[in-house]
């Protein structure tokens, strides 16, 4: 990331039906009302309830692509058009850039300048996992394409909720986009592309995402608190 920064940014990536959404709002409902009985109190509130600003003000969530005027739009272009073809690989890559950008413009950086934990429903990692693990664009390309979108901004932790494919897919159901009816082959490109990632360490925590949602959140939680002890 390039400024300083006060607030803590935590991103959730993984393939579809993982549950990314779902443990993104616990943990967002959890901090808004002071943590859920944490032992010796929650250092996250303590810090929150310092800044004295408004809960709704001090954690703020987003998805991707999407969280903004133009990323909405963006993102119905590319997963509520009703055709069964995909886009072309690099323009898809393109669109998620944009929309990227744009919401860290608008709402990521605003919201961390100003001291905010932001939880994000997929990010930079998911243009790796999808784009050049699962299409093949290669990583110079895509990493340029993150650069310019993020310029420079990163999470401060990635929960990846791992799930193999299949299972991803059964909970899904009904598909309703284009990348849910990607052939099993690539869904499994990309979930090795995120563990390969993940496997760097430092700001990855990986989680079974068979494991119940209550447990889940209980490790993530204890991950996102560690952040705002130092």
């Amino acid at each position: 990331m390039s400024g300083p920064r006060q607030g803590r940014f935590v991103t959730f990536e993984g393939g579809e039906g993982a549950g990314k959404s779902t443990l993104l709002a616990t943990l967002a409902e959890r901090a808004r009302e002071g943590g859920g009985g944490s032992a010796g109190g929650s250092p996250l509130i303590s810090v929150l309830t310092a800044r004295a600003r408004a809960a709704d003000d001090q954690v703020v969530t987003c998805r991707e692509p999407g969280g903004t005027w133009l990323g909405e739009r963006l993102r119905e272009a590319l997963l509520g058009a009703p055709s069964t073809e995909p886009p072309d690989a690099r323009a898809e890559l393109l669109v998620f850039a944009a929309a990227r950008a744009q919401i860290v413009a608008e709402v990521i950086r605003p919201a961390l300048d100003r001291g905010a934990l932001v939880l994000c429903d997929r990010y930079a990692d998911s243009t790796v996992a999808y784009q050049h693990y699962g299409r093949g664009i290669e990583r110079e390309a895509v990493d340029a394409a993150n650069a310019v979108a993020t310029g420079g901004l990163m999470p401060d932790l990635t929960v990846l909720l791992d799930l193999p494919p299949f299972e991803g897919l059964r909970r899904v159901g009904l598909v309703t986009d284009y990348l849910e009816r990607e052939p099993l082959d690539f869904h499994r490109r990309v979930r090795a592309g995120y563990l390969a990632e993940a496997e760097a360490g430092g700001r990855w925590l990986v989680l079974d995402a068979t494991q119940p949602p209550d447990t889940l959140a209980e490790a993530a939680w204890v991950s996102v608190e560690r952040l705002f002890q130092a």
